[in-house]
């Protein structure tokens, strides 16, 4: 067996905290056990809020200036496309496209297109620029779906383009689906989802009539009859049929289709919600059995909420979190990345990766905390003493929600272990049953173990470790080998 120094965790913090150069922390309750080892991620690279040195230089949008992000990979990197935006001043049109090999460290690559394409321009004159695009490879071809409309009506043009390499360059194909007004869809926010055939289908929609599912020509990329559709989504005038940002994904681990949207205003109260169906058609329920085109019961009781405004102790306050797409990577697993924006000033937009687990009865939950580099794994029971910060994702409540404290103690039955890394916590009146991580802490700035999890009424709880576990040790630290 090797051998391991032993560190006290005030040594720790001093020796290893403000190291750059700091990439693994092992902690290690009992080390006679390599089971009950915990590894931690590298510490990711600061992105300063509120950076305005960066404005006129988009070769440091790393994170900033991101909205509506849909990601997709090619070879070493991950591509992210997102909507024409930008802090201080009017966007230059074309989709903004970075990249990352790990998906915590982002680099500027340019646009894909040199301005609004011709055809788009026509049915949209007044369009200031391209939104919300989606990827997706079938065959041989990536195909870069993308939307050109003006806020608040359904005068919309979606769009499509095809190229060998996410890198471009990008043959614009023309025409998918446009609608105007007095028609019932709104003809943004494309997503393509594959069917267990392999068959491609559209889905799309943003308030009006709600969200809409066709399938689509494998062979160009294009809608068979934009006439027929099926809807997927709807919501009640009361919140002005407030539904976006559709993604539809197939997990083959539990044979279902979920469909992620998000609710509400982009500006205020963004929020995420899913629902599930064993077809790509639907019908779509939510953890409670309600449809996704349920327009009769409280609006904010349809859909499972998973991400919302928060906000942790010493942190920023996240205001509408949304508008995800989701990544299934066969190395590293599944994500969903996102825009946020912060409190003290909404303006600004910036790029949020988060990890995503699975219930045992197959719920997606993500992590509450952004992703830099953790793995899911064993966790000992004995690491979850400690304080901890909580946030009940209340489904009624799209202001962001504040963190509460409180003390866990395994010996109290607080939590316990039901799996590798599954866990029931007791918070309030219910249970809650999900997953706990190692995570990097974005507000106090080193490791530590996050929980998110599930209630029976389908509630989602959200949940940090403050305070380190008991008499913690480090096995191993050594040097980030990113970049070399």
């Amino acid at each position: 067996m090797a051998k391991f120094a032993l560190v006290s965790f005030e040594m720790l913090k001093l020796l290893v905290l403000p190291s750059a150069l700091f990439a693994f922390a092992f902690l290690c309750l009992d080390c006679a056990s390599p089971s009950k080892t915990i590894k931690f991620p590298n510490e990711p690279p600061r992105y300063p809020m509120y950076d305005v040195t960066g404005l006129s230089d988009e070769k440091r949008w790393t994170v900033y200036n991101v909205h509506d992000p849909a990601i997709g990979r090619d070879g070493e990197f991950y591509y992210l496309f997102s909507t024409d935006v930008r802090v201080g001043g009017p966007p230059r049109p074309g989709i903004q496209v970075r990249r990352s090999r790990d998906l915590i460290r982002w680099e500027w690559f340019g646009y894909a297109f040199n301005g609004i394409p011709e055809k788009a321009l026509e049915w949209v004159p007044k369009a200031r620029g391209i939104w919300a695009p989606d990827v997706v490879k079938i065959g041989d071809w990536f195909y870069l779906y993308y939307c050109v409309s003006v806020f608040g009506t359904n005068r919309s043009y979606i769009g499509v383009a095809r190229s060998k390499s996410l890198a471009g360059p990008w043959e614009d194909l023309g025409e998918v689906i446009k609608t105007t007004w007095g028609d019932e869809a709104n003809a943004i926010d494309p997503n393509v989802v594959l069917d267990r055939n392999s068959r491609p289908w559209l889905v799309y929609g943003s308030y009006f009539g709600g969200i809409y599912i066709t399938p689509l020509d494998p062979e160009t990329g294009k809608a068979f009859d934009p006439s027929k559709k099926i809807l997927l989504a709807r919501r009640p005038p009361s919140v002005h049929g407030a539904v976006e940002g559709a993604f539809v994904v197939y997990n083959p681990d539990f044979d279902m289709f979920y469909l992620f949207v998000s609710y509400d205003s982009l500006f205020r109260d963004y929020n995420v919600r899913v629902a599930r169906s064993k077809e790509v058609t639907g019908p779509y329920l939510d953890y409670n059995g309600k449809a996704m085109t349920d327009t009769s019961s409280e609006p904010w009781s349809v859909g499972t909420k998973i991400l919302g405004g928060y906000g942790f102790k010493d942190g920023e306050t996240w205001v509408a979190p949304g508008h995800c797409s989701i990544l299934r990577d066969t190395e590293k697993g599944w994500f969903m990345v996102h825009h946020a924006r912060e409190k003290r000033d909404p303006a600004w937009m910036y790029l949020h990766v988060r990890k995503i687990v699975w219930t045992r009865d197959g719920w997606p939950l993500v992590s509450p905390q952004r992703y830099a580099g953790e793995e899911e794994q064993e966790i000992p029971e004995e690491a979850l003493n400690g304080e901890w910060e909580f946030i009940v994702l209340d489904p009624a409540v799209n202001t962001p929600i504040i963190s509460e404290t409180a003390h866990v103690d395994i010996r109290q039955r607080i939590a316990r272990k039901v799996g590798k890394s599954d866990f029931v916590f007791s918070y309030g009146v219910e249970e809650y049953e999900g997953k706990v991580l190692p995570a990097w802490d974005w507000e106090q700035w080193k490791p530590t173990l996050v929980f998110t999890g599930i209630s029976g009424k389908g509630v989602v709880l959200w949940g940090k470790r403050m305070s380190p576990p008991t008499q913690p040790t480090i096995e191993n630290v050594g040097a980030s080998t990113f970049g070399k």
